[in-house]
């Protein structure tokens, strides 16, 4: 089944006959398609910051999970996530002082992305945003949008671990 697909590897989504691989690529796609990857330049660079933010903070996050857990999560809760995640709360500030989107008015496909990261750290410390204010009431707003409340609520019912090695 591999050989059926670009690069050899899931996911894979089909936009009508046009074969699209890789996570990333997937995303943006459907992100231009559907209008959440800004209605300017300078709106899809703010995205592209907020992207590449997170992409840093899961990059340390993924290297805890899966090569320190047991000698590094602690320091990594203390010490690592706090000065992360003040980056973001500094960054979302600046559109509608952060009382909205990360675009402000207008949600974007990262407004996705920074949720599905800020819970994922919820999971692994649960108070992790009580020093973030903004962060904490976005979270919230996002959590609270029809479909994610939805899909918050099944995903919680399966109890389906979020990290392969079900280190969370």
């Amino acid at each position: 089944m591999k050989s059926h697909f670009h690069f050899g590897q899931l996911p894979c989504l089909y936009d009508g006959d046009h074969q699209i691989v890789q996570s990333g690529a997937i995303l943006r796609h459907l992100a231009r398609k559907h209008n959440l990857n800004g209605g300017n330049e300078l709106e899809t660079t703010h995205i592209d910051m907020f992207c590449e933010g997170v992409r840093d903070l899961h990059t340390k996050y993924t290297k805890m999970i899966y090569q320190a857990y047991d000698t590094e999560k602690d320091s990594y809760i203390k010490d690592i996530l706090p000065v992360e995640l003040a980056k973001f709360e500094k960054l979302l500030a600046t559109r509608d002082d952060g009382k909205n989107f990360i675009l402000g008015e207008k949600i974007s496909y990262v407004d996705f992305v920074l949720f599905e990261e800020l819970d994922i750290h919820q999971i692994l410390d649960p108070h992790c945003l009580d020093k973030f204010p903004l962060l904490k009431a976005y979270h919230q707003r996002m959590e609270d949008r029809p479909g994610l409340k939805e899909y918050c609520k099944q995903r919680n019912r399966a109890k389906i671990p979020v990290n392969g090695n079900g280190k969370q």
